[in-house]
């Protein structure tokens, strides 16, 4: 009897549909392996490219693509708007708790006069002695500021284990932010805001509130490529290694 006929008799189809699952699983995590592979060719891309180019000016240029320069360096001259800004909460610096503060920055642009602004994660603040917005106004930097950094997307919703923000049932406005949610952030500020915010240059002699933090970036195509060969591998040795074991029984 040939192991194509043996693999669909009863006594062995609840293994052959097993076998059978278990290949079309495997070939399918190597296939995600692939797309995981192909974002993140796609995101070095798009930070070595942006990174290539000179810095945009706020002040100077228009900023209709905006947002597709994530990661391009940055310059704006302007003045925060301390009274509307936010804190984010489950900020680390060197394994201590606390915020990042988040401000808006008025600016004159090119064609927009004084009524348009960014957000700007001014960085990193201590949880202890700062729960109120009237507690960050010590850290007030007044008068116009030239801002150098680089130009980040918002975070549209939470990640893995996040928890969502709920906006207020009464209208009031949501000051501890659990999200760098740019757009929602937006919708409390009374004039118009660009839907990117700035992190600003890191000094590293710069160890007073706020602190400025840039992410650490890998710009290497990571594992994927391997984990998606290794799942290919076991998706072959179930599909053509079940009809030799099949034939082994036969012989026993």
């Amino acid at each position: 009897m040939s192991s194509v006929r043996k693999m669909f008799q009863p006594k062995w189809l609840l293994a052959t549909f097993l076998v059978l699952a278990g290949t079309a699983l495997c070939i399918r995590l190597g296939i995600w392996q692939l797309d995981r592979l192909e974002q993140r060719r796609a995101f070095n891309h798009q930070v070595e490219s942006m990174r290539a180019m000179p810095a945009v000016d706020l002040n100077q240029e228009q900023l209709d693509a905006i947002s597709g320069m994530e990661w391009r360096a940055v310059a704006v001259t302007g003045e925060y708007d301390f009274a509307n800004q936010v804190a984010l909460r489950n900020q680390y610096y060197q394994n201590e708790y606390g915020y990042h503060l988040v401000t808006p920055l008025r600016f004159d642009g090119p064609s927009s006069g004084s009524g348009w602004a960014v957000l700007v994660d001014r960085g990193w603040i201590p949880a202890d002695g700062n729960a109120t917005a009237a507690d960050w106004r010590k850290y007030d930097e007044s008068g116009v500021v030239e801002l150098t950094g680089q130009i980040r997307l918002g975070q549209t919703k939470p990640a893995i284990g996040g928890v969502d923000d709920a906006l207020p049932a009464n209208g009031d406005r949501l000051e501890t932010w659990n999200n760098a949610n740019i757009q929602q952030i937006a919708a409390q500020l009374p004039y118009p805001v660009l839907p990117v915010y700035i992190q600003p240059d890191m000094n590293a002699d710069d160890t007073e509130p706020p602190i400025p933090y840039q992410p650490t970036i890998e710009l290497t195509e990571g594992p994927h490529m391997g984990y998606a060969l290794q799942w290919f591998t076991f998706a072959t040795i179930l599909f053509v290694g079940y009809p030799f074991f099949l034939r082994k029984q036969e012989t026993t």
